[in-house]
């Protein structure tokens, strides 16, 4: 960090800042993780001068050989990675690469299933003020008010109904893994094609500790962040059938030149993923969510579905008289960073909704385990119990910050 502290002294204190707060805090934003020291070294190499418009043997600028063969590992290792037929590696992130999907696969207009916003969907899965919803006529499916669980019989009669070209399957703040089959029997019936997005348990699944949609579906997406623990991006894997128009879609349809720096980072996460250690971080990665989820819930807290399949709990705050975002601001306080987020059929607004979300993949990347979350959720119950009393919430931050520093963040010293 020399050469930023002798020409930008501000943005150098800000990242000093920020290199604390990660170290001293728990990181509780399921689509957070920390990536190795080495996936960051090539996110910050020479590599982020080159522009490579195309593909691998196909680039209308020179000088690729080298880039080529970092783009080709990056491929094969994410084919290899999830049993894919075809993969592209260049989406800059998780909705630009549903957008891509959307453009490949659709015409504007075309009717499409999604998932609710405020049941647990993701902006691109249909929300009507993002391009998804204003391009497409997104017809949205949810989950059942007593279970908290995806209505398959409400996604089948919807799928009837209204024929769509496309369902899409996949979460951002649903706590329960997806029975992929089943969805994938919907689209048959109905002859649409089957999309997956697995942005937030894509690690959980190339470790082998949830089923993937990979086999079944036509389409799959997924963020290299989250449970992935790889740089900011996003990867397309896709039954050859689709390969050309998917391809096509990302570059030219809406995209330029790739970030090779991001695609090497990428390379390196697919290869620390296949290693067998990788598949003992995805499964200690829901022992600590289903621990952490039964710790909360002995603290009186109730849970959305009543718990946990993934790396991901949804709190439902109501009970406690405490809004979401007060939560988020308090516990942000004492070191503990989450969000507040809808819970479905929330009677408050999203800019204040009733609920908060959090998940472990970072906190398991650090090493904590069960006895861990047990301290979480306690100081995550005192602060909401003692939400006004200032001593209290101090003498929390100081427990917070005494276990973390016993569990290194990669790439940060203290």
């Amino acid at each position: 960090m020399s050469k930023i502290q002798d020409q930008d002294l501000e943005i150098f204190e800000a990242i000093e800042r920020e290199k604390q707060r990660q170290a001293e805090g728990v990181e509780l934003i399921p689509s957070e993780n920390y990536t190795s020291e080495a996936v960051m070294e090539a996110c910050g190499s020479i590599l982020t001068n080159k522009y490579s418009e195309g593909y691998p043997g196909k680039r209308y600028y020179g000088g690729q050989e080298n880039i080529d063969t970092i783009e080709n590992l990056a491929i094969a290792r994410g084919k290899e990675l999830f049993g894919a037929e075809h993969v592209n590696v260049q989406p800059y992130s998780g909705s630009p690469a549903n957008t891509a999907i959307y453009f490949a696969l659709l015409e504007f207009g075309d009717t499409v299933m999604g998932l609710k916003l405020d049941h647990g969907g993701h902006i691109t899965h249909g929300l009507p003020i993002a391009f998804s919803g204003r391009a497409y006529n997104f017809v949205a499916y949810g989950v059942d008010k007593e279970t908290g669980k995806i209505d398959m019989e409400e996604v089948r009669r919807l799928a009837h109904e209204h024929k769509p070209k496309m369902i899409v399957a996949g979460f951002t703040a649903y706590p329960r893994d997806i029975d992929w089959k089943a969805f994938k029997e919907i689209c048959d019936e109905v002859g649409a094609i089957s999309m997956a997005d697995i942005s937030h348990t894509a690690g959980l699944i190339a470790g082998k500790a949830l089923e993937s949609p990979v086999p079944y579906f036509d389409v799959v997406m997924t963020t290299t962040h989250k449970t992935l623990r790889g740089p900011r991006g996003a990867m397309i894997m896709c039954k050859e059938k689709y390969a050309k128009a998917i391809d096509r879609a990302v570059f030219p349809g809406l995209q330029g030149g790739p970030h090779e720096n991001a695609i090497a980072g990428k390379a390196i996460a697919f290869k620390e993923a296949l290693q067998p250690a990788y598949q003992e971080y995805a499964q200690q990665v829901i022992k600590n969510a289903k621990h952490l989820a039964e710790e909360l819930k002995k603290r009186d807290f109730k849970l959305v579905s009543d718990g946990t399949d993934t790396h991901l709990i949804l709190v439902d705050l109501t009970n406690k008289g405490v809004p979401g975002k007060q939560a988020q601001a308090r516990l942000d306080e004492v070191g503990i960073t989450l969000n507040k987020n809808t819970i479905p059929f929330d009677p408050r607004s999203p800019m204040d909704p009733s609920g908060i979300r959090l998940g472990t993949p970072a906190i398991t990347t650090r090493g904590m385990k069960e006895p861990e979350m047990e301290k979480i959720a306690d100081w995550i119950d005192r602060t909401i119990n003692n939400i006004d009393n200032e001593e209290m919430l101090a003498q929390i931050k100081e427990e917070v910050k005494e276990m973390c520093l016993k569990f290194p963040v990669p790439g940060i010293e203290i």
